[in-house]
């Protein structure tokens, strides 16, 4: 018979080899995942490698072939042309890779702005669209109930999510495929007591080649891409989808997909979001009168009516440029012309901007007429502006963006107020740029002058705060300003030049234009004193509209201060 301490010994030794055998399988499970996350990331730099390498020798080879054609103009815009694009795929190579790094090492910081969602929706249907059209799909954008527009939260990581969806979503549809987005809204269940905040519901689907339900499982895995032939000439880093993943988790959201091989693919993401400010302006729409719109999709007619009848008015349809010319010209006989005209996306017989022209000759120079389409408006402006009309409104259509754009219009002083419209000339205005590289100084101020703007330089920011402090009140309109540079960095140069002691010191904008272009310093920017943020490679469309928002700002204080003197 075995003795208590034999037995106590035959315990413990049981207890040590459990501990040991479980120590040793914890160990095991650690050297695999170990291998896996090894094999993973080495995969990942071979793929890198390829991927980066494919951006950089078509810039290369296209430099070599430009430069040895310097004399012919089409050949050498046809290279930088494909210069640019495989520019604009490097970086996103890169932004990937840096994201990744700072949402693993906790570096990331969400930001807490007030943002528009019709701009945000906006915005990414034009970064979508272009690459969606070169593969003869079919990119259907929808709008289902909105509360709120305006909202608070992180609008840059809110569009990065949503652009890797739809993006891959238009990557891996075939050619003449089909993609549909949904936005929508749904109120808290504390609506009722809460209505500081809102869910965000967004869906992508598509019918392109869809997921294996193995590959299901690993889809928010970092450095995980399908791997077959029908992959195998799309370009991308396995990033994207974890980067989605980390993004939603710390927005307090969630994300789901659905998919099935050869049959496309489901991703819906649900996100809190608090409630802006909504505005408070006055929107004069004459209530009662009636609006004449031609458009002879029946869907998108349907949308542009109902805006238009919640709002007060009287919407008239039309679905041929033929019957709008002849009920103008019958309105205009009896003396009970529209308020205004809203032209759609098609019609049965003429193009668009032709009935655009026809209208304008009819109606005279008074009468607004709206665009309400999905085309890409800077692509069109010009032949738009010429035919005669007065304003666009994008689509998806959201409807305190047609009301606003219509009161705009009808509220809008035909004289000359001072304000600037799109072809202003900006030979007015004076601008200091702030930059301690040559060859950036050389491109900013190509850039700029393409503009007529008057450019000064300085190199680095204790030259800056010695130019404007030796310059005349009111000298300088905009500052664009570098962050890293020699002597004084951007920061506490805008901060030299906020705490001077004279009139523009507070007001003069001051811009960021700098590589730094995480949202921490954005955030660090702003709290230098700096009214907005450039980040480079510096987008001359982007560039443009912070010099039209600053003029603007300037045209407007000029006025106010010739009215009040």
């Amino acid at each position: 018979m075995e003795n208590s301490s034999d037995i106590k010994v035959t315990t413990d030794a049981a207890i040590r080899i459990a501990t040991l055998e479980k120590e040793n399988a914890a160990l095991k499970e650690a050297l695999k995942n170990a291998e896996a996350a090894n094999q993973a990331k080495s995969s990942f730099l071979s793929s890198m490698s390829h991927d980066i390498r494919t951006p950089m020798n078509a810039i290369m080879g296209m430099a070599s072939i430009g430069l040895s054609h310097i004399d012919e103009k089409p050949r050498v815009h046809d290279c930088l042309l494909k210069i640019q694009t495989a520019s604009t795929h490097l970086m996103s190579l890169v932004n990937d890779v840096l994201d990744m790094s700072r949402i693993d090492s906790g570096r990331l910081t969400l930001n807490e702005e007030t943002f528009s969602l019709p701009d945000l929706v906006h915005d990414i249907f034009v970064i979508i669209r272009s690459q969606s059209v070169q593969k003869n799909q079919t990119l259907q954008l929808e709008i289902g109930e909105i509360y709120e527009e305006n909202l608070i939260g992180d609008p840059l990581h809110l569009r990065q999510i949503l652009v890797n969806i739809i993006g891959n979503a238009v990557k891996y549809t075939q050619q003449g495929g089909s993609i549909k987005v949904r936005f929508a809204q749904r109120l808290p269940e504390t609506a009722a007591s809460d209505k500081s905040s809102i869910w965000l519901d967004f869906s992508c689907e598509d019918n392109g080649m869809g997921m294996s339900p193995e590959f299901l499982e690993r889809i928010f895995l970092p450095f995980e891409r399908v791997q077959n032939e029908d992959t195998s000439q799309i370009e991308g880093t396995g990033l994207g989808m974890a980067i989605v993943k980390k993004l939603v988790d710390r927005m307090d959201g969630q994300i789901r997909v659905t998919s099935a091989l050869k049959k496309g693919s489901c991703f819906q993401v649900e996100l809190p979001m608090r409630v802006g400010q909504r505005s408070k302006k006055a929107l004069s729409i004459p209530k009662g009168q009636t609006v004449l719109v031609a458009e002879c999709h029946d869907k998108r007619a349907a949308a542009i009516i109902d805006c238009l009848t919640v709002s007060g008015l009287c919407p008239i349809h039309k679905k041929s440029g033929m019957d709008t010319v002849t009920w103008l010209t019958e309105a205009q006989y009896e003396n009970h012309m529209p308020c205004a005209v809203f032209l759609g996306q098609e019609l049965t017989d003429i193009p668009i901007l032709e009935l655009a022209s026809h209208v304008r000759q009819l109606a005279g120079d008074d009468l607004p007429i709206l665009l309400v389409s999905e085309e890409d408006w800077a692509q069109i402006e010009f032949r738009a502006k010429r035919a005669g009309v007065d304003a666009f409104v994008p689509c998806p259509l959201f409807r305190s963006r047609l009301i606003e754009t219509l009161a705009d219009l009808i509220s809008k002083n035909c004289s000359d107020d001072g304000s600037l419209s799109s072809n202003a000339d900006y030979s007015q205005y004076r601008i200091l740029l702030v930059e301690d590289n040559e060859l950036n100084q050389e491109i900013a101020v190509e850039l700029l002058s393409l503009t007529g703007v008057q450019v000064e330089v300085a190199s680095n920011g204790a030259q800056a705060v010695k130019i404007f402090e030796d310059s005349p009140e009111d000298y300088f309109d905009l500052i664009f300003m570098d962050v890293q540079m020699p002597v004084m960095n951007g920061y506490d140069a805008t901060r030299h030049i906020r705490q001077m002691t004279r009139s523009d010191a507070g007001k003069v904008w001051i811009v960021a234009m700098t590589a730094n272009a995480f949202v921490e310093d954005i955030r660090l920017s702003r709290d230098a004193g700096m009214d907005e943020h450039i980040s480079k490679p510096v987008d001359f469309e982007q560039l443009e509209e912070v010099m039209r928002k600053c003029f603007s700002n300037v045209a407007d204080r000029s006025r106010d201060a010739a009215l009040s003197g």
